[in-house]
């Protein structure tokens, strides 16, 4: 699916190493790369358009996957605090390719959340995988978050 993000307000400061954006969700100011502005773009429409709470998400989570430490752009936990949805950005100018797609399902791997979801804030795709049965399919849209559904792990 493609779409731009719609531009919401933000709280960006120019400092010594250059701009920084405040990212609502670590509670903090980042530095403003390309892919650091859709990523805050996404959360925010996610919260926004799709009813995501933020209570439930957030960025740059850590994990160790073959004792190797990586982090997740974004992870949206359940009510239960179970992970559901995985999300993995990348700067605009990258295409979303078979790549991002095998990085973002490394990361479910130990995760084991039932909804993925890449974006370069053009083109999102969303997929629901059905870890018991190993199949996964895309959706045409991003759900709201109230149905999502955590009961296929």
């Amino acid at each position: 699916m493609e779409f731009a993000l719609p531009n919401y307000d933000f709280h960006i400061e120019k400092s010594a190493t250059g701009l920084t954006i405040y990212d609502r969700l670590r509670k903090r100011a980042v530095a403003l790369t390309p892919e650091e502005w859709v990523r805050q773009r996404f959360v925010e429409w996610l919260i926004a358009e799709r009813g995501f709470p933020p209570e439930l998400m957030g960025n740059e989570v850590s994990l160790v996957q073959n004792g190797i430490k990586r982090r997740c752009d974004t992870v949206v936990a359940d009510r239960a605090g179970r992970p559901l949805v995985v999300v993995e950005y990348k700067a605009s100018s990258v295409p979303i390719t078979q790549k991002v797609f095998d990085q973002i399902a490394r990361y479910d791997m130990v995760l084991r959340a039932p909804y993925l979801i890449v974006s370069n804030g053009m083109d999102h795709y969303c997929c629901r995988i059905d870890i018991a049965r190993s199949t996964y399919a895309f959706l045409k849209d991003i759900p709201h978050y109230e149905s999502l559904k955590s009961d296929i792990q």
